[in-house]
């Protein structure tokens, strides 16, 4: 397994000016590591939507390069979305999963049959352009430019390291982050679209 920052240190010389949002626990780690905030979307806790709204973002800005770093908790709670993104084939997009094995957000219960889901078999079953597996940063390091480089929906997923928090949500550490809406206007305010 790899340490989800590690993903995120590898990945962000090859980001390019893509538009990335994350998902789940392992996601919180992506704000430490990019260079261009003003291209994240943040959908702070909406676990189970992030894929769809990820989604219609490569739909909605067909000439932007749209990834989401999903979580697997997340993307089970909505599993019908894969055969949506595969239906409408966005060229854009590449899609993430960083499976932890655990539901970290919530004490790290295990995920059902966690150990034997292969992601990226039912991504390509499904009908995605292209799928990757990694547990190895090494692998994932000789490859990301190229997966960067493939035509989408792209999907890779990633086994990486839980960070299961265990504290009550209300003694956590609070990360400081932009609002939905703050995200959103600066999204815009890059991208020169008037509201």
């Amino acid at each position: 397994m790899i340490k989800s920052q590690d993903v995120f240190r590898v990945f962000e010389p090859h980001r390019g000016k893509a538009i990335v949002t994350t998902s789940g626990t392992s996601g919180r780690n992506w704000p430490d590591a990019s260079k261009n905030p003003e291209r994240d979307i943040s959908m702070g806790s909406a676990m189970g939507q992030t894929t769809s709204a990820a989604f219609g973002l490569a739909l909605g800005l067909p000439d932007e390069k749209i990834v989401l770093f999903d979580s697997e908790g997340a993307l089970l709670m909505n599993l019908g979305v894969l055969a949506s993104i595969a239906g409408k084939q966005p060229k854009n997009f590449v899609h993430f999963l960083l499976d932890n094995e655990v539901y970290a957000t919530t004490g790290g219960q295990p995920v059902p049959n966690n150990a034997n889901i292969d992601y990226a078999g039912m991504a390509k079953a499904i009908g995605y352009a292209s799928t990757h597996h990694f547990e190895d940063l090494e692998d994932f390091a000789t490859q990301v430019e190229g997966i960067m480089a493939e035509e989408g929906p792209v999907f890779v997923s990633i086994k990486v390291v839980p960070e299961v928090e265990n504290m009550p949500m209300g003694l956590r550490a609070q990360r400081k982050t932009r609002t939905r809406p703050e995200t959103i206007a600066a999204l815009q305010e890059e991208l020169g679209i008037t509201g």
